[in-house]
């Protein structure tokens, strides 16, 4: 048997049959004379489940033939759903259509089912809608399957979407403070220009709540947080398959950063507080400069927990205030961690942290490391900002490790200022290192005093997981040898680090499929006289994860003429990487494929340069807590193959 139910209505036929079933069925809704609805008789045009119906029953009573529900059949469904279209909309229906919610009730009738059917075409003409499509053709079938082990019934739903409904025309106005500042016309501007959902390109519901939200959050970022969608209209031609978009957006008033108003403030300095976060009062409100303050107070190391809030209910939205709400760390505490590095092994470690040392006040931070190739203990001592961001810090560390074809221990100390911006960390101090080779025919021992200066800018769209951008970094020391002949010495080192990407896009969903170029150069070079004994930590080897892949951590170096290798004077590295996103049935997943090409040398003398290629393929995986990378590379030279994983990026 098959009931068929009409196509090709107007869109405004269903729900007028719709409505007059149910005033022709109102009627069975009213309780008959002197019968109470609900003292258990049935009513019809009430659906009821079997459970609901049976409350108050032993679930595993007997029937007269003396079975329990266990020894009973498994029950089928009222009826079956099958939706017959285009995968991408016969998906969407078969997840979000209301009738679905009803094929497990047992007692539905063939008239129920086929009321549910008659809701269920007006049901999934909205769904279309909200994908574009706004003229489609729907078949609805009820065919009964007795034999069916799942149901007695089956509701064939066909769907011919029709032609998808195209964006015209995109109108963008705004209201308020934003409306008439001629200093906001970049804002404006920018909110048109970043606007998601362009003339031209398919109209869907998600499409459309999307470019919205994107544009609001554009404009709440900046000077106008409290900002609303005042008025929003998508006006639909459904014969003509177009969409008319506008939108009105309420700035309110432009905000400016006041006081920082601390919360929770115990044991540590409030002014300390205020410094670590550097918080541009009197300023313009900037969303990111608020997240900065806040990820300044989180990484102090003082807090556990941090919230900044513009509070923009003080009625002075010139001075507006902002709310710190803190968690105080404990004074000390003790962190035990275990890892694994390819370059080195497991490895195990044991920190210290006081943040405020007698007498000083400084935060010190005290480690133990060992792991395969690698022991080292060491402390640091950071005093708390002053009103520019500079701060005072010391150390020493003592370390031994495996150093080309020998084991060396080493020893250094060091003590200056470091200021760390948004972009850009700085610093300058006095070190002294001491370093001594273990093996057959070792290098002397050496041990030398530098003053160095230090600069880092990292420009990234993403500082943990970058798709384009750069980094620079350079470090200049010049210093005295005082092992042997004290004579003078300088150190210099540069690394480069840049994110292109590929190709051409205009929307942020086309930007991120494409494949990116990622490129990077380091260089070194100790100039100093071919007798001075210069600390083996202060000149370069390199090779490993991070450096040159294909090859073991620091076995890149200057090979002697017994074969051994030792750090050498002169240092560099060049390595592109081709980084690919990888889409999956037309979306953007969380992995990447890469293919790599790493080249390093260490000399003496930078005539005597001779690089050394490592290449191979990779994977990348967003994690959660940062990008987390596995390659497999073949070393030219070595020619071995060696496996390398890192977790995070680091610049």
């Amino acid at each position: 048997m098959v009931r068929v139910v009409p196509v090709s209505l107007p869109a405004s036929w269903p729900a007028l049959l719709f409505s007059g079933v149910l005033l022709l069925q109102g009627c069975s809704l009213l309780p008959g004379k002197g019968k109470d609805p609900a003292d258990g008789q049935p009513v019809a045009g009430v659906v009821r489940s079997g459970p609901a119906a049976d409350s108050g029953k032993d679930e595993d009573k007997s029937d007269k033939d003396g079975k329990t529900d266990k020894d009973r059949p498994a029950k089928r469904d009222a009826f079956t759903v099958d939706v017959r279209g285009p995968e991408d909309v016969r998906d969407y229906l078969k997840l979000h259509l209301e009738i679905q919610r009803y094929r497990e009730l047992d007692d539905l009738g063939a008239t129920e089912i086929s009321r549910l059917m008659v809701a269920a075409e007006s049901n999934a003409r909205e769904l279309l809608g909200t994908l574009g499509y706004f003229t489609p053709t729907l078949t609805l079938e009820l065919n009964e399957t007795p034999e069916s082990t799942k149901a007695p019934r089956e509701i064939v739903i066909t769907v011919s979407p029709g032609e998808i409904a195209k964006v015209s025309n995109v109108q963008i106005s705004y209201a308020g403070a934003i409306a008439d500042d001629p200093s906001a016309e970049a804002q404006r501007d920018s909110i048109r220009t970043d606007w998601a959902l362009r003339a031209g390109q398919p109209f869907t519901q998600q499409a459309w709540d999307s470019a919205k939200t994107t544009a609001l959050r554009s404009l709440t970022a900046k000077r106008f947080p409290t900002g609303t969608i005042e008025i929003s209209r998508a006006e639909v031609d459904a014969d003509r398959s177009e969409a008319r978009l506008s939108a009105t957006y309420q700035s309110g008033p432009a905000y400016k950063f006041g006081p920082l108003v601390l919360r929770g403030i115990q044991r540590y300095d409030p002014d300390g507080a205020r410094r670590i976060a550097r918080l541009p009062s009197g300023q313009d409100y900037d969303q990111q400069k608020l997240l900065d303050a806040q990820q300044r107070l989180a990484s102090s190391g003082y807090y556990d927990s941090v919230f900044l809030t513009l509070d923009t209910d003080s009625g002075n939205p010139l001075a507006a205030p902002v709310i710190a709400q803190l968690r105080e760390a404990p004074l000390q505490k003790v962190v035990m961690g275990v890892g694994f590095t390819t370059d080195n092994g497991p490895r195990l470690s044991i920190d210290h942290i006081h943040n405020q040392v007698p007498l000083l006040g400084w935060r010190a931070v005290s480690r133990l490391s060992v792991d395969q190739d690698i022991k080292s203990l060491s402390t640091e001592l950071n005093a708390i900002p002053d009103d520019r961001g500079w701060r005072w810090f010391t150390g020493a560390e003592l370390k031994s490790e495996q150093s080309g074809s020998y084991v060396v221990d080493s020893g250094r100390l060091r003590g200056g200022r470091n200021k760390s911006s948004d972009h850009i960390d700085r610093s300058y101090f006095l070190q002294y290192d001491y370093a001594q080779n273990r093996g057959i025919d070792a290098p002397p021992s050496a041990s030398a005093v530098t003053a160095n200066w230090g600069w880092t800018g990292r420009y990234f769209d993403d500082n943990s997981a970058p798709t384009r951008g750069y980094g620079l970094a350079l470090e200049v020391a010049a210093g005295y040898t005082l092992t042997g002949m004290q004579t003078p010495f300088t150190r210099t080192y540069a690394r480069w680090l840049g994110v292109v990407p590929l190709g051409s896009a205009e929307d942020k969903e086309t930007r991120a499929r494409r494949s990116r170029l990622q490129l990077r150069v380091e260089a070194g070079a100790v100039s100093a006289k071919d007798n001075a004994q210069i600390p083996s930590t202060l000149m370069f080897l390199t090779g490993g994860d991070t450096t040159v892949r294909g090859y073991s951590y620091k076995q890149i170096g200057t090979v002697r003429t017994d074969g051994q290798i030792v750090a050498g004077r002169y240092l560099g590295v060049l390595s592109a990487e081709w980084q690919r996103p990888f889409v999956y049935k037309d979306k953007l997943t969380a992995w990447e494929s890469v293919v790599f090409v790493d080249a390093g040398a260490v000399a003496d003398k930078p005539g005597e340069l001779k690089p050394k290629v490592g290449l191979g393929v990779g994977a990348r995986w967003r994690s959660p807590v940062g990008p987390v990378q596995a390659d497999l590379a073949y070393g030219v030279d070595s020619k071995r193959f060696r496996l390398h994983f890192r977790l995070g990026f680091t610049f």
